[in-house]
Parts: structure tokens; C-alpha cells; sequence
């Protein structure tokens, strides 16, 4: 091996020796964008049939995980996280990306006509939900208050749509929508009360 391979060889290892982690940790605004993001994927989803109510009910439940551990986070470190929590939720941020992509792209799809109004209004308060993040208008405890309303409300929709044959009745309807005017109320509130991200 000559002198100029070696070099090259030489400063091809230091390359490869650069630790993982002198790449800078996730801002707290990171976080949030990725939060809002997984909100837009999840409606996306929901919207075009790629996700099953089952499949969103779990995602809603593993998100609703994540913000609730954010939300202790905070809490230990007068509403700041640091560099080793930001690193913790985007290791958690990178596992539930990796499952939404999962759910979307397996042989899994929606039943429903994402054109129904039940199909509308689930995309829409995700949207909605995802905006107030964006925003900083919901909190992390707000957050994961709301997507275990929406995550009950799917539940109950994959419930009735298995004991239906894929459909609701027009009771079901009746009552989804009840849970959905409900759940709107709630979104509209914590968007607009004191509390900030």
C-alpha cells in the first residue's frame, strides 16, 4: 500500500470514528414538529384508508405514551427538557414513525369510506389536533388528554364496525358523532385556554 493510500486510508477511519452522538440533540421545537407531523401522518392515513380504526387506536394510544412521558419530563425540570430527554422522545418519536409506516403500508386498510362523515371528522380533529401542536397551543398533557378521547372513540368504532360486518349503524353514527361533537369542544378549549407549549 503506497503513502497516498494510506492517508486516504488513515483519514477514511478517523471519518468513521466520529462518535454517533456529536450530532446535536433535538430542540425542544424539533420535538414538536415531530409530534405534528406523526398528527398529519395518522390523519393522512385515516383519511385515505391506509390505517384501520385498530391500527389508529394503537398509534393514538402509543402516542398519547409519548406525550404523557414528555409531559413527566417537563415536570422534573420546571417545564424545560434536557438534552438526554430530547434524546430519549426522539429515539421514542423514531420507533412510532417507523410503526405508522408499518400501519400504513401493510395489507390492513380501512373499510370505511374516508369520504363518510366519520371519516371526516376523525381526519379533520387529527389535522386539528396536529395545528395546535404546531402552534404550541396544546400542551404535552393537553395533547395526550386528546388523543385518548380520540383513541376511545376509535376504539368504539372498531368495536361496532366488527360487530356489524365493516359498517355502523345509523345508531352508531349517532352516537360517534356525539363523541366527535364532544371531543371538537375539548380540542377548542385546550387550544384556546391559558396554558402554552
Amino acid at each position: 500500500m503506497g503513502s497516498m493510500q494510506k492517508m486516504l486510508m488513515a483519514a477514511l477511519l478517523a471519518a468513521l470514528a466520529v462518535p454517533a452522538f456529536a450530532q446535536s440533540a433535538p430542540t425542544g421545537e424539533d420535538i414538536r414538529d415531530r409530534k405534528e407531523n406523526q398528527q398529519d401522518r395518522i390523519a393522512n392515513g385515516v383519511g385515505s384508508g391506509q390505517l384501520t380504526a385498530g391500527e389508529t387506536t394503537r398509534l393514538e394510544k402509543k402516542e398519547t405514551s409519548v406525550n404523557q412521558e414528555e409531559r413527566d419530563m417537563r415536570k422534573l425540570d420546571n417545564g424545560h427538557l434536557t438534552a438526554k430527554d430530547k434524546a430519549t422522545l426522539n429515539q421514542q418519536q423514531n420507533q412510532l414513525s417507523r410503526q405508522i409506516y408499518r400501519d400504513k403500508h401493510n395489507s390492513g386498510a380501512q373499510k370505511t369510506n374516508p369520504e363518510t362523515e366519520v371519516g371526516r371528522r376523525r381526519e379533520n380533529q387529527q389535522d386539528r389536533i396536529a395545528q395546535g401542536i404546531r402552534s404550541g397551543q396544546l400542551t404535552a398533557r393537553e395533547t395526550a388528554h386528546l388523543e385518548g378521547r380520540e383513541r376511545a372513540v376509535n376504539h368504539e368504532i372498531a368495536r361496532d364496525r366488527a360487530a356489524n360486518g365493516g359498517k355502523l349503524t345509523a345508531g352508531e353514527r349517532a352516537q360517534v358523532n356525539r363523541q366527535q361533537n364532544r371531543t371538537s369542544r375539548a380540542i377548542y378549549r385546550d387550544k384556546h385556554n391559558a396554558p402554552k407549549q
